[in-house]
């Protein structure tokens, strides 16, 4: 089979390739072949069934596994024979006119990634800004988790709730004055302001005293789990036992000891640990930016069209799902029209550290060691149920691509190590807010306008610390409470 290139321009590449009717004939009967002493026929001895029954039988299979098998070889022969570095799968299309019998015309396309030049790796220079995990900062931090680990107390009964506090509650819902399944309990604990319950359930708490009666009004949202109660309008008939009000948590032995720790002191030691590591990931940060600029600094290239548009596809999903969550959602997606292109290239310089951080690993043979894949698959197998953990196993063993996409964040990190180490680090010991404000001041870490809602998935953090893992490395080889959210015939009142 030979190939014949129709198209180079770019990284573009494409050819026709014609798969001869021989050539499908011979593998086909090589595969009868095989598979004909475990041919089991009627009035045939096992094994004994002649070929060309055989044939006959399992013609459109034996037919589609010759075809795909012819193909498959004739396109690798094509990449291997020209040296080619494919950047995706190629796109593969038989031609209209096949038909049993006849020559098959094959067309088939791929982009390729790009000569890169020499990677200048001397030279770099970076800053390590690091911040001491002193009393403050571990001060500060178990003031935090003082702050989160809510203690309430019985109010008195005259005391009127507000947000904040907590209401206990027995109800019943009703729709069209009838009670529905799951709409009732009793002793509920509903953290008025939490959010838990459907919209305008707690608004209606505010303000209740310990053994009022009230009926609150609500309407189920259009989405709700249960089928039989969305979008309708209900009731619930509440009887408030008590309310209870946030006590302030001190960071003492008794806080400590809420979490399983000894004491105060124990505690300390612990949050230590966490802040050393919290703000060693920052300085980390910093410096993988300034790196990560040095690098698209020195280096300007061709980038597969189809890994930008990969990228970008993720960077825009992330835009999506951060606008919804916006107080207007409709302006922010408006904002981010209006800067469409500067994302795109910050898809495109993705795309081109990422291609870079490649070139740099295997020319410096940085490697991903057997023991660490295993890690990994073993880690990324843990969010499947046990009875599905093989398959993904499998899968991975089968897609060299989902394999090799799995590795890239490790690989990148430790390609990001090796750079550190080749590069002339000056240091400084900085505050907190000074490394936080250093991160956000990074000038070539953003787009070039201000990044829309708020804090929009593509900005610094999403579309610039992580350059696209699809380089090399992927070419080479996802009851009876009125609170929380129901499933269908479960709590009424749920969000």
């Amino acid at each position: 089979m030979q190939a014949q290139e129709t198209q180079n321009e770019g990284l573009k590449r494409a050819y026709r390739m014609t798969v001869t009717v021989a050539d499908i004939e011979a593998r086909i009967d090589a595969e009868v072949k095989k598979i004909a002493p475990q041919v089991r026929m009627p009035g045939f001895r096992p094994g004994k069934v002649p070929a060309n029954l055989v044939k006959k039988m399992h013609k459109d299979s034996l037919l589609q596994e010759a075809l795909n098998s012819s193909i498959q070889e004739g396109v690798q022969k094509t990449i291997t024979d020209n040296k080619l570095r494919p950047a995706t799968q190629p796109h593969v299309h038989l031609d209209n006119d096949y038909a049993p019998g006849k020559d098959a015309v094959v067309d088939f396309h791929f982009e390729v990634l790009p000569a890169i030049p020499e990677v200048a790796i001397d030279g770099l220079e970076l800053e390590r800004l690091t911040v001491e995990a002193e009393g403050a900062e571990v001060d500060a931090a178990i003031a935090r988790l003082a702050e989160g680990h809510k203690n309430f107390e019985t109010a008195a009964k005259t005391y009127k709730a507000a947000k904040g506090d907590v209401v206990v509650i027995d109800f019943e819902g009703k729709v069209d004055g009838v009670p529905f399944e799951g709409g009732k309990g009793e002793g509920m604990s509903v953290e008025l302001g939490s959010g838990q319950l459907i919209p305008g359930f707690e608004d209606q708490l505010e303000g209740v005293k310990a053994n009022d009666s009230k009926v609150i009004n609500v309407t189920f949202p259009e989405d709700y789990g249960a089928k039989e109660l969305a979008g309708k309008a209900a009731t619930f008939d509440i009887v408030v036992g008590e309310v209870k009000k946030p006590t302030e948590s001190k960071a003492d032995d008794s806080l400590a000891q809420a979490f399983g720790l000894d004491g105060i002191d124990k505690l300390k030691e612990l949050m230590k640990a966490q802040v050393e590591q919290e703000l060693n990931g920052l300085t980390r940060t910093y410096m993988k930016r300034q790196l990560l600029d040095q690098l698209a600094a020195a280096h300007d290239f061709e980038v597969p069209p189809s890994m930008v548009e990969a990228e970008f596809d993720q960077i825009w999903a992330q835009l999506e799902q951060e606008a919804t969550r916006e107080e207007d959602p409709e302006a922010a997606r408006k904002e981010m029209e209006a800067e469409r292109e500067d994302y795109r290239d910050i898809a495109v310089r993705r795309v081109r550290l990422g291609l870079l951080l490649s070139e740099i690993g295997q020319a410096n043979g940085v490697e991903v060691s057997g023991q660490e894949m295993n890690m990994l698959v073993t880690q990324a197998a843990q969010q499947y149920r046990q009875e599905d953990r093989q398959r993904f196993v499998q899968y991975l063993q089968e897609n060299p691509m989902a394999a090799a996409q799995l590795r890239a964040p490790l690989f990148e990190d430790k390609v990001v190590d090796f750079l550190f180490d080749k590069a002339k680090v000056s240091e400084k010991t900085v505050t907190r807010a000074d490394l936080e404000a250093a991160i956000e001041a990074e000038p070539d870490a953003k787009p070039a306008k201000k990044a829309p809602a708020k804090k929009a998935a593509a900005k610094k953090e999403a579309a610039e610390e992580k350059p696209a893992k699809k380089a090399k490395e992927a070419a080479k080889d996802e009851g009876e409470k009125p609170a929380k959210k129901a499933p269908a015939k479960k709590a009424a009142a749920k969000k």
